[in-house]
């Protein structure tokens, strides 16, 4: 350990250590700075490990968990995950750098007669929710954000600085803003194979 992060950088894993083992015992690393806002609303899955300065928190509307992390998943630094209604992450998923996923909005914006008025400040807006999913096996990507009402398949690959503001397919991998996918596995010949768009 000393040899990877130096005499300090030992020292903080150490604290860090020290701390889930009390706080959050199946939890594998939980590295500090860490703020968990509303704790009795989530739930984190065994071998869960983040990095430094991430932010989770839960607002529920109901008493009840809306925050659910499974078995094995990996936060690396600042992420930030909010919750209202219901935010799944499932098994192994792996959650890249500066990541934002969440499941509501300052206000709606779809085109209908409910949509919230640019008169009204921002913060002012009522709040509206969509579940988010993220399935077994996914890999979010560097600076991606998923919004509310996404659900992204198992095994899906998000690539750096995208977008998922529509839901994606098991087994791709998307990119952009929003995120499209431009490959999808092929179980029969063990490939990845460009989607062809007509």
């Amino acid at each position: 350990m000393y040899k990877r992060y130096g005499f300090l950088g030992t020292l903080r894993v150490i604290k860090s250590l020290i701390f889930t083992k009390i706080f959050y015992p199946e939890a594998r690393l939980i590295r500090l700075p860490f703020d968990i806002r509303n704790n009795r609303f989530i739930s984190i899955g065994k071998g869960f490990t983040t990095g430094v300065g991430c932010r989770i928190e839960a607002y529920p509307i109901e008493n009840k968990t809306v925050l659910t992390f499974g078995i094995g998943v990996q936060i690396n630094d600042y992420v930030h995950i909010t919750a209202m209604e219901k935010v799944v992450i499932g098994n192994n998923v792996l959650i890249a750098s500066k990541i934002f996923i969440s499941d509501c909005s300052h206000g709606s914006y779809i085109g209908d007669q409910n949509d919230s008025s640019p008169l009204i400040p921002p913060d002012k807006r009522e709040l509206t929710v969509k579940p988010v999913i993220i399935e077994d096996n996914v890999w979010l990507g560097e600076f991606v954000s998923v919004l509310p009402g996404v659900t992204i398949g198992m095994g899906t690959i998000v690539g750096a600085n995208s977008v998922v503001s529509k839901s994606l397919p098991s087994y791709v991998i998307a990119v952009g803003t929003p995120a499209k996918p431009i490959k999808k596995f092929n179980f029969k010949s063990q490939r990845w194979e460009k989607i062809k768009y007509e």
